[in-house]
């Protein structure tokens, strides 16, 4: 399909042209080309044919070719040679490239044009016409690639929007699950070893102290059940994601938690401001417990300083602990998870901040975090995401105006050709009056699409200044003719009340008033040239002549404002679908996430909760032995319970056999099965026999490419020659940059073959099918899609 689309219109052009030669050149004309001079101009016409045919490839290249087949085919056959190609390479480059590049690439087609036609004219009013004619159309060219550009691009974005939601949907289970182990972590661990040490310390000093028993006991109560609830509000079936911690104080919760600590052994010093609120305050939370916790276990009894102080837009947290005077108490040091220290960088990230952690020059520990202080002045960025259309339509929006203004010029220019010098002489000072005009009448249509009503009424008041005009300038019949063929702007002003109006409910007035004022204005600058005359009075002929009038240009907007309208509605339905996709996806991963919640809930009940609900009897009970052993029990079991949460629930997955190119068709049948057109040509006979890792890479190629986020068709070709594999997959624009291409170079083992990435969204492979060493085992760590 895409080789159809690059050939089929350079060949119809081709075609075009050849058929201009056979039909309208005069082959016994003085400029006929002799046979030499024919066959270098198919040469030429070959030439630009093959160009054309590479311009969605290269397009800047395209473009100067066909300039460089034009000038030289007009140096042949002058008559003959119509150079078609260039209005449509600066098409593709419009298409292709950014505006600067455009910009640059319009100069040098209307430079080139321009010197041919004085070279063929030379200073003739023919000229202008020719001169007018040529910017004209090549500026149009290059408005429609810029307005083709702006909507693939906001298509490639919601493509890039919806990949993003589907790859966060085919994660949430595994990223809610390392969420929760984090918090479980810091909620659960804490907790529990705060008991365990406790409980330890007031069994060895029970008989010299026997009031700590008592404590051990109460404490073990309490934090027990502030266990309790912590795991119910993190992992209940009632959870709650919008409980307003973000913006509540969290200066008292630190402090309470520091005081907490300090009570298990020497105080801590705290420095902290009064206002922490928000997530990098949630993170000091997390990061001062983590690292209290760690002190309690590893340097139980050492001096401890926390301390934040508020920088410029940041936060920095430091924690330093002194020396530990001895070792820690026996049975303390297995009972941690194993990941403090990474759920600490994992917090501190979660919010854009940094933490690093490691021993000081005297013997102790620091851990170290920066974190962004979201409570801080907001820069003064109020209003940036204001859209500026016209920074947005550079191009567009000029050669709409360009062309509104040039176009009625072009006829005036070629009928000035037959015009005396006197009478050309004498009609100048008109013409200037006419450009002015059509100019002015024009200038409202750069507002078409932020204010389609002030631009349509800015068209319509600017269209009275013609019979204006005509009577204080004085401007001839055959000069204020022209003027009603300023119409253009009326015509582009109605068709973009259709597309950026807000509904036909709003806009149907639009082609109604267009039709009444525009014919209005023909009928008085006619009669005030003098056009309406006869044997009928002057009213009665403008009335005759008026309402037939807008009967006809009635018709004309209403067609042109409904076209506008079926765009408008396609756009919108279009990204409604967008929309639609991407709630969806939202939706799916929000289940996912929730059912993994209600997975770990049962799991807690089973393994945790009611551990940590019999330490809470037995500590109403006074039995200080079992509260240590029921404390231990809980802490294992969540250690396990977290353990679990690192990995995939199904080992069937972790161990599945590499995918190779045989199982693209199951691939793609999947993919079609899920709204999205996938088909497969060349299999099974180009996977049969294939290497095993030939077989990875080429599986790999494909899901990866077909995974890049594209919704429309695509195709997956395998031809295998000898020992060559030939791997396309077309149709795949988001996958030829980025991270994805990136990740299908990586696709490609050393010195086994290579890829290429073309622009239009086409993937090519070229793998070396030789048989080679295999390893024992391949496999895969994910499922195939």
């Amino acid at each position: 399909m895409d080789t159809i689309r690059n050939w089929l219109l350079p060949a119809l052009l081709a075609a075009g042209q050849l058929t201009w030669w056979a039909a309208g050149a005069d082959p016994a004309g003085a400029d006929a080309p002799g046979p030499v001079r024919l066959a270098a101009v198919l040469v030429v016409l070959a030439a630009e044919t093959v160009a054309l045919g590479r311009r969605r490839q290269a397009p800047v290249r395209c473009l100067a070719w066909t300039l460089g087949t034009l000038v030289t085919g007009q140096l042949l056959w002058e008559d003959g040679y119509l150079g078609l190609g260039g209005p449509v390479a600066l098409y593709s480059v419009a298409v292709r490239r950014p505006v600067p590049v455009t910009v640059r690439a319009v100069a040098a087609a209307v430079g080139v044009e321009w010197s041919l036609s004085f070279a063929h004219l030379g200073f003739r009013p023919a000229l202008a016409s020719e001169w007018a004619l040529g910017a004209l159309v090549y500026l149009v060219c290059a408005g429609l690639g810029e307005g083709r550009r702006q909507w693939l691009d906001g298509r490639s974005a919601a493509a890039r929007r919806l990949a993003g939601a589907e790859e966060a949907r085919r994660r949430a289970a595994d990223t809610e699950r390392r969420r929760l182990a984090r918090e479980l972590h810091d909620v659960s661990a804490h907790h529990l070893t705060s008991v365990v040490i406790t409980a330890d310390a007031a069994r060895r000093l029970g008989p010299g102290r026997p009031e700590l028993t008592a404590e051990a006991l109460s404490f073990a109560q309490r934090t027990g059940a502030e266990t309790l609830t912590s795991l119910q509000r993190l992992v209940g079936l009632l959870w709650d994601t919008d409980d307003g911690t973000e913006s509540r104080p969290m200066t008292a919760r630190i402090e309470e938690l520091i005081a907490g600590f300090g009570r298990l052994g020497r105080p801590i010093e705290a420095d902290l401001p009064d206002d922490l609120a928000g997530p990098a305050a949630e993170a000091v939370h997390g990061i001062v417990r983590e690292a209290l916790t760690n002190t309690l276990r590893h340097a139980p009894g050492c001096a401890t300083r926390v301390g934040v102080r508020r920088g410029d837009g940041v936060l920095e947290l430091t924690v330093d602990n002194a020396p530990p005077r001895g070792s820690a108490p026996p049975g303390v040091g297995g009972l941690g998870s194993g990941r403090g220290l990474a759920g600490m960088r994992e917090r501190a990230a979660a919010v854009g901040g940094e933490l690093t952690a490691g021993p000081r020059p005297d013997g102790g520990w620091r851990v170290r975090a920066t974190l962004p202080d979201a409570t801080g002045p907001r820069g003064p960025a109020e209003g940036a995401g204001r859209r500026d259309v016209l920074r947005e339509q550079r191009l567009t929006d000029p050669v709409l105006v360009f062309s509104a203004a040039v176009l009625p010029l072009v006829p005036a220019l070629v009928a000035a050709e037959d015009w005396t010098d006197a009478s050309l002489r004498g009609a100048l000072p008109a013409l200037f009056v006419l450009a002015a005009l059509l100019t002015v009448h024009a200038v409202p249509l750069l507002w078409r699409r932020r204010a389609p009503w002030a631009a349509l009424l800015g068209v319509l008041a600017t269209s009275w200044l013609w019979p204006v005009a005509v009577v204080v300038a004085d401007v001839p019949v055959r000069v204020s003719r022209f003027f009603d063929v300023g119409a253009v702007a009326e015509l582009l002003a109605v068709y973009a009340m259709g597309v950026y109006g807000r509904g036909a409910a709003r806009t149907w007035p639009a082609w109604g008033v267009s039709a009444v004022s525009l014919s209005a204005v023909v009928v008085v600058t006619a009669a005030t040239e003098g056009r309406l005359t006869g044997t009928a009075s002057v009213r009665l002929t403008a009335v005759v002549v008026f309402m037939p009038l807008v009967v006809v240009t009635a018709g004309v907007f209403a067609s042109l404002w409904g076209a506008g309208l079926a765009v408008r509605r396609r756009r919108l339905r279009v990204l409604a679908l967008d929309d639609h996709a991407l709630a969806a996806s939202r939706w799916h991963a929000e289940r996912a996430a929730d059912a993994e919640r209600r997975r770990l809930a049962a799991k807690l009940r089973d393994a945790v909760l009611e551990r940590t609900a019999a330490l809470i009897e037995r500590a109403r009970q006074g039995q200080l032995e079992e509260v240590a052993t029921e404390a231990r029990a809980a802490l294992s079991a969540m250690r396990e319970l977290l353990h679990s949460l690192g990995g995939s629930e199904d080992p069937g997955r972790r161990h599945s056999p590499a995918p190779g190119a045989a199982d693209l068709v199951s691939l793609c049948r999947d993919l079609s099965s899920s709204g999205r057109r996938v088909s497969v040509r060349g299999l099974p006979r180009a996977a049969r026999d294939l290497p095993p890792s030939v077989a990875l890479s080429a599986y790999g190629i494909v899901e990866t490419a077909l995974g890049a986020g594209d919704q429309g068709p695509a195709r997956v070709t395998l031809r295998r020659h000898r020992d060559t594999l030939r791997v396309t997959v077309s149709g795949v624009p988001l996958a030829v940059t980025g991270p994805v291409a990136e990740r299908l170079r990586t696709r490609i083992p050393a010195g086994a073959g290579r890829i290429v990435l073309e622009e239009p969204g086409i993937v090519r492979a070229l793998l070396s099918a030789r048989p080679g060493p295999e390893p024992v085992q391949e496999v895969s760590p994910s499922s195939r899609v």
